[in-house]
């Protein structure tokens, strides 16, 4: 059981939680994340990144969206309630230009939407490392917008904001500044974390440039070991498990038409799913 210390709604559908998970925050690693389940009765499980810690008061930071039956149950529960179970930290962590060995340079981060939770670390970790880090945080609107002061405080005036209808920062796609900053020739490396197909375009518009891209997936996962297949993908033409060989990986090997159509398999049963639950929380 996890005790949830601090709980905030950042927009509409999108929901911070700070939970004691003392291990997991003096073990986790930038790029790692956890699968939880909200009760231990008929709660499925689900991936979340971790999207901060802290080691000294035990916590991790959970930032999630509101999309499905389960983030709908989690989304319900307030300070001082426990989850049922949080297993963590799983995953290989990031790659960080700049450690072992490696010369620091100019990484730009793209976070899409809630993507932008799980970019954090990564990007106060290249940050730390002496690496040069640009921020493009994209959304459809102003509201959608989370972490944004947290991600200023590291990229300084190289945040840059994209909505589809221009209420905050630039009117159009993050692809548009990426293409921009990687016809410079001045960057050596983008990580994209988003919607699946927001990470397509962008290893699209950085393969002609030769750039290293990394993506960081999150298909449906049910163990998160490795032994039920359920987040396997294609990388290269070879199969790959995202819980245990990922999350992260090469942008421009991902068999991403794949991968999307695999994604969609469930989701009748995920719709049929919400729409019971949305009828249960009315009836309280």
């Amino acid at each position: 059981m996890n005790k949830i210390i601090h709980k905030r709604q950042l927009s509409d559908s999108v929901f911070r939680l700070d939970v004691e998970a003392p291990i997991i925050a003096r073990e986790r690693k930038a790029g790692q994340f956890i699968i939880l389940m909200v009760d231990d009765k008929l709660g499925e499980r689900i991936p979340l990144t971790i999207g901060d810690a802290d080691p000294e008061a035990g916590t991790i930071t959970l930032i999630f969206q509101t999309v499905g039956a389960t983030t709908m149950k989690l989304s319900k529960l307030n300070e001082g309630d426990y989850i049922a179970a949080i297993l963590g930290p799983l995953g290989s962590p990031t790659s960080i230009r700049g450690e072992n060995g490696e010369p620091a340079g100019h990484v730009v981060c793209v976070g899409g939407g809630v993507g932008v939770a799980p970019m954090h670390p990564i990007a106060k970790a290249l940050k730390a490392a002496g690496n040069k880090v640009t921020i493009i945080m994209g959304a459809r609107n102003k509201s959608l917008f989370v972490m944004e002061d947290e991600m200023r405080a590291i990229a300084g005036e190289n945040l840059i904001l994209i909505t589809d209808d221009g209420s905050s920062g630039l009117k159009g796609l993050v692809t548009d500044p990426l293409k921009e900053l990687c016809a410079s020739g001045t960057v050596d490396e983008v990580i994209a974390i988003g919607p699946p197909i927001m990470m397509k375009f962008c290893s699209l518009t950085t393969l002609p440039f030769h750039v290293k891209t990394t993506v960081s997936l999150n298909p449906i996962m049910i163990d998160g070991t490795g032994m039920c297949g359920g987040c396997r993908i294609s990388v290269g033409g070879k199969t790959k498990f995202v819980c245990v060989d990922g999350p992260e990986f090469d942008g421009h090997q991902v068999d991403w038409d794949l991968m999307i159509h695999r994604m969609g398999a469930f989701k009748p049963i995920e719709a049929v799913a919400r729409e019971h639950t949305c009828n249960l929380f009315k009836g309280i």
